[in-house]
């Protein structure tokens, strides 16, 4: 039987009140349009009043051969339909087929809204997966290669499209199954099997429509400093204007004004702007204090008068290294985390409701979380946005499972130049979160070390380097488990699902003498030259932590069914989970404790992250199930979590 949900404690009830009152200041006016699924601004970080949804129903068609385009499918009404922002494989679509879509096709008459006068109408996509090529009026307008974050097209120079204008869009795109691809957790195979999830084809977030000026603010890079009381703020611009300003004004959500700046826009291509905070007015965002500013940034010409002006939201707070220590705001804060897949059953990686991500911040809370590892895939900006407003710790991650296999043991992953373009994408989209406090480009990449420079090598040594450069505030992990390649990275940790807690504590223990546990591959002498088993270059006295531990398999009713749940066990498409099943509830909170309290009493380990948030398809090994049903008791969960982390005794 499900858990049924305990009494909130009360700093929980105050924390999820306050987030609910953010939103209502921070959050922006939905579109004029609200009977259509996900109606909600999906660009919290930077929005305009000017804006238009295009989620809800488009005409579709499945284009197996890919021939679509010499079969006139850019000019030609499409088949069917299909509603949008859901794949064509989830049951939230209306379609549900769930086999390979090599290439699928989109189309959608908009009206451009008549008062736009003066406005460039940009056609936006926040996710398209894989390879997407749009036309307007039978014009192309925009490529773009990656399935997890935005582009953009610029209508304003199509012929007849304006105020008023009917503009008819086509959407092909392309998702070959065959060739080295950043998926996530999508199967290359028909069935999803172990950790390897159903596909997403096509357009996956939401679409919209915004009208922005020719002198527009294009985007703000946002860079707390808490030893200065002040805000870094860079303001790239679409082009310098003559006699042009900047201002920035920051206030309490939904108070008063308390610091502004201003700066002449006319110089430089991206002005930057000092936004000090009065030292009366600090407020600093931390785990569990959500504590912002809301921004509010205009480009105003010689006359004064507003050209541009975006709404945003900012936290102060600070991530630092000190030596084996990952400090936020200088404090030693035990990072709690739990992994996140980001899946629904009948929407896959789209939340069917701006709510369901919410919801789920607020279950990993009650359980004691205090953050996640928001794992293979760019997470909406929505989901950042709710994490903020509930002071949720994240490491902002990509979906690089894909590129295994393609190459002979010792170069088996093959990683493409896009992956670094793509990384630089999301990097780029979601720097202003106070709430990422890590990043990670790549996960459990299975590589032995050897004597020769692989693909592997140079792709993470300059996705890590890329971050850097975009970023240069917040820790990098160049890659959560098994293949270290970066020499004197920020952070180094391992993955283990050793299920026995004795031996997790003995496996563990090596971190206090300098020799942390790291995965390897057991290697025959002969199998590889030059080559030990080694996944990664030598531990150099990093932060650690276990990024990934536990999985435990679990499932009420096939545990019930002793016989059934055997011959699930032997079926990894059915029901599977690390280790070997357990039988009992009070057997799993056992081992949760078991294997939580090793990481706890170790002075060296600055986190952990618990696998996972929710079962999945056929995993089963969440804290709720797939529904988001009660599947264990999370106050027996928080009572593990909330006792005291020996990292941070003696701060």
């Amino acid at each position: 039987m499900n858990a049924q949900p305990s009494a909130l404690p009360q700093h929980l009830s105050s924390l999820f009140a306050r987030a609910d009152e953010l939103a209502a200041h921070l959050d922006a006016p939905l579109s004029a349009i609200t009977d259509v699924p996900r109606p909600e601004h999906p660009r919290p970080q930077l929005h305009r009043r000017t804006w238009l949804t295009l989620n809800g129903t488009w005409q579709f068609e499945t284009d197996q051969g890919d021939s679509g385009r010499d079969r006139g499918l850019v000019e030609r009404e499409l088949a069917g339909e299909i509603t949008v922002p859901f794949a064509p494989e989830t049951a939230a679509s209306g379609i549900g087929d769930r086999d390979f879509h090599e290439a699928v096709w989109y189309r959608r008459t908009v009206t451009v809204p008549a008062d736009w006068e003066g406005l460039r109408p940009m056609l936006r996509f926040e996710a398209v997966d894989h390879d997407a090529t749009v036309w307007a009026n039978g014009v192309e307008v925009a490529r773009h290669r990656g399935g997890f974050t935005p582009f953009a097209a610029d209508l304003s120079a199509v012929p007849g499209v304006g105020p008023g204008a009917d503009v008819e869009i086509v959407v092909r795109a392309r998702d070959p199954h065959d060739v080295p691809q950043a998926r996530g957790k999508q199967s290359g195979r028909f069935r999803p099997t172990h950790a390897l999830y159903h596909r997403t084809t096509g357009i996956w977030q939401s679409v919209w429509l915004e009208g922005v000026p020719v002198d527009e603010i294009r985007s703000l890079r946002v860079l707390p400093s808490l030893a200065g009381r002040s805000f870094a703020i860079d303001v790239p611009l679409s082009r310098t204007t003559a006699g042009t300003r900047i201002e920035i004004i920051a206030s309490v959500p939904g108070g008063e004004d308390v610091a502004r700046a201003e700066v002449r826009a006319d110089l430089d291509l991206a002005p930057h702007l000092e936004l000090a905070i009065p030292e009366d007015a600090l407020r600093v965002w931390g785990p569990g204090a959500p504590e912002l500013y809301a921004l509010t940034v205009r480009l105003l010409g010689a006359d004064g008068a507003v050209l541009d002006e975006v709404r945003s939201y900012a936290g102060l707070r600070s991530t630092s290294l000190r030596g084996n220590e990952f400090r936020i705001n200088g404090e030693k804060v035990f990072q709690r985390l739990v992994l996140d897949q980001g899946y629904w059953e009948e929407s896959f990686m789209t939340s069917p409701t701006d709510h369901a991500m919410t919801a789920d911040i607020r279950l990993a809370l009650e359980a004691g979380f205090n953050g996640a590892r928001l794992h293979q895939k760019v997470f909406e900006q929505r989901m950042l946005f709710w994490s903020d407003l509930h002071g949720y710790l994240t490491w902002g991650e990509f979906g690089d499972w894909g590129v295994e296999g393609f190459g002979p043991m010792g170069d088996n992953q093959q990683p493409t130049a896009s992956f670094i373009g793509q990384w630089v994408e999301a990097v780029q989209r979601d720097l202003n979160h106070p709430s990422i406090i890590g990043w990670c480009p790549l996960n459990e990449t299975h590589q032995v070390m050897h004597d020769r420079i692989t693909q592997l090598d140079v792709v993470t040594q300059a996705m890590y380097d890329a971050t850097k450069l975009a970023d240069p505030t917040r820790p990098v992990l160049d890659a959560s488990g098994y293949s270290h390649r970066v020499r004197g990275a920020d952070v180094y940790d391992s993955h283990s699902y050793e299920q026995d807690p004795e031996r997790f504590r003995t496996e563990q223990a090596g971190l206090a003498e300098g020799e942390p546990f790291a995965n390897r591959r057991d290697l025959a002498p002969d199998q590889m030259p030059f080559a030990d088993g080694s996944f990664s270059l030598p531990y150099a006295g990093q932060p650690y932590f276990v990024s990934e531990y536990g999985g435990i398999w679990w499932n009420e009713q096939e545990a019930r069914e002793a016989e059934e749940a055997e011959r699930a066990g032997n079926n990894a498409a059915v029901s599977w989970g690390y280790g070997q099943r357990i039988r009992s509830e009070d057997e799993l909170y056992e081992r949760f404790e078991g294997l939580t309290r090793v990481l706890l009493e170790d002075p060296g380990m600055f986190a952990y992250c618990y696998t996972q948030m929710t079962d999945v398809f056929q995993e089963k090994n969440g804290i709720v199930d797939f529904e988001r049903g009660r599947k264990l008791d999370l106050a027996r969960l928080r009572a593990v979590q909330e006792k005291a982390a020996a990292y941070e005794q003696d701060a």
